[in-house]
C-alpha cells in the first residue's frame, strides 16, 4: 500500500471515532415513564408543573426545591432540585428537566424554562400596525 491510502484509512478510522463519541453525547427527550425505565441514566424531560405542587421556603433552605412534574402524556413524578427556584417558574408553559431518576423521585440537575410566547396575544396589533405602516408608505 501506498503511503496516502495508510494515511488516508487513518484519517477515515479517526474520522469515525469522533463520530461514534458524538453519539454517546446525544440525548432525546424522554417521557416519565421512559425515564423510569433508565434509572441512573442522564435525561432531558419536558413537562408541566402540576399545580399547588411547589414546596420551596427560601427562609428553611433557598436551595431545595420539589414539585409533580407532568408530561405531555399526563404521567407525573416527583423532582427535587437542589438549587434555588428559577424566576417566574410558575408563569412557564413548560419546563426541561435534565437529571436522573433516582428511587421514586427525577433528580434535576437543571432547569430550562419555555416562557409562553409575548408576541402570540398581540398578533392582531402587529397586523394592525404593519398595515398601517404600510397604507401611510403609499400614500
Amino acid at each position: 500500500m501506498k503511503k496516502t491510502h495508510i494515511i488516508l484509512l487513518v484519517l477515515i478510522a479517526a474520522a469515525i471515532a469522533v463520530l461514534i463519541s458524538f453519539m454517546g453525547d446525544v440525548t432525546t427527550y424522554d417521557t416519565v415513564t421512559s425515564a423510569k425505565e433508565k434509572p441512573g441514566k442522564f435525561v432531558h424531560l419536558i413537562a408541566k408543573v402540576e399545580k399547588n405542587s411547589l414546596d420551596y421556603d427560601p427562609v428553611k433552605d433557598p436551595n431545595y426545591l420539589s414539585f409533580t412534574a407532568v408530561d405531555s402524556i399526563g404521567n407525573s413524578i416527583k423532582v427535587v432540585y437542589r438549587n434555588t427556584k428559577p424566576t417566574d417558574m410558575e408563569k412557564s408553559e413548560r419546563l426541561v428537566l435534565k437529571g436522573r431518576v433516582e428511587g421514586n423521585h427525577f433528580e434535576c440537575r437543571d432547569i430550562l424554562l419555555k416562557c409562553p410566547s409575548k408576541y402570540k396575544d398581540d398578533m392582531n396589533a402587529a397586523k394592525k400596525d404593519l398595515g398601517t405602516a404600510v397604507n401611510y408608505e403609499t400614500k
